[in-house]
């Protein structure tokens, strides 16, 4: 396929979705890309306030995670990332998590490279002991000041003692109306700036070293899976099919077909727990 040229549908193949063709194209694959989205983060049972039934309280993410929200309403946006990182300790990394973490791992003795460039903020990637990790959105466990711009990780549970048992989903929950200067502040000697999540809202740029970092990778891979995500936010939406028009095998793993479904060599049709443990499991062409 050249990038140039735009295909239509009918004039596409329609995607593979044979396990043992696939596995062919694993065997071989040197350098290879996972990309991420909401739908790996979800198998975990961890909200993803898209869709039907997505709300957090009356809201759904893209009317909280925006500039604007936190300038009108800090208390209110706090909270609603506070919730998400007090959920994250009842949540563990899934089959799919752990698949993509031991395949890197036992990749890395062979010499191959295994690459994940998520769009989920919950870092189960990290947790389940993947390293090459790209986060294009960021992390819910780091925080950046507004004043000075320092970034740090930040695991305090609660983050700030206003904020303790606050964040219920409940639309009935009342909002905390904590006053600003209560807020999670820098701790940074003669800042004590108001903190605010290190995540990407709608509306804003992705850091351009980590795009550099994902571009090259992409540039590079030699195999590609899109895992669990709708391939409907950009510039994310891109990579697979850019990856696909240089001919490289692009295997895409959802409950449902994409936009992108018919630009990539495989489309496996379901959760990506019960495809990637095979997937990505030794192929006996691999060394005991």
């Amino acid at each position: 396929m050249s990038g140039d040229v735009i295909h239509t549908p009918s004039d596409m193949k329609a995607p593979s979705s044979s396990m043992p063709q696939f596995r062919e194209d694993f065997a071989k694959a040197k350098h290879i890309v996972v990309l991420t989205g909401a739908g790996v983060s979800a198998e975990s049972g961890v909200p993803t306030f898209r869709g039907a039934g997505g709300y957090w309280r009356k809201w759904q993410a893209q009317q909280l995670a925006t500039p604007e929200a936190f300038e009108d309403n800090p208390s209110l946006v706090w909270e609603f990332y506070h919730y998400r990182r007090e959920v994250m300790g009842t949540k563990d990394p899934n089959k799919a998590h752990i698949a993509i973490s031991e395949c890197e791992k036992r990749l890395k003795s062979q010499g191959r490279r295994v690459v994940v460039i998520t769009q989920n903020i919950d870092e189960l990637h990290k947790r389940a002991g993947s390293e090459n990790i790209l986060e294009l959105h960021g992390s819910l466990f780091k925080t950046r000041c507004t004043k000075c711009e320092e970034v740090i990780e930040n695991r305090l549970s609660p983050i700030c003692p206003a904020l303790a048992d606050k964040g219920e989903p409940d639309p009935k929950a009342k909002d905390a109306k904590i006053p600003v200067d209560q807020l999670p502040r820098c701790k940074k000697a003669g800042c004590g700036g108001l903190l605010r999540p290190h995540v990407v809202w709608f509306g804003e740029s992705l850091d351009p070293a980590v795009m550099d970092s994902a571009e090259n990778e992409l540039d590079h891979c030699d195999l590609c899976l899109v895992v669990g995500t709708s391939s409907v936010v950009y510039p994310a939406a891109m990579f697979a099919p850019k990856v696909a028009s240089r001919g490289v095998p692009v295997a895409e793993f959802n409950p449902e077909k994409t936009d992108v479904t018919n630009s990539l060599g495989y489309h496996f049709h379901g959760p990506a727990g019960s495809f990637l443990p095979e997937a990505l499991a030794r192929h006996p062409s691999e060394p005991e």
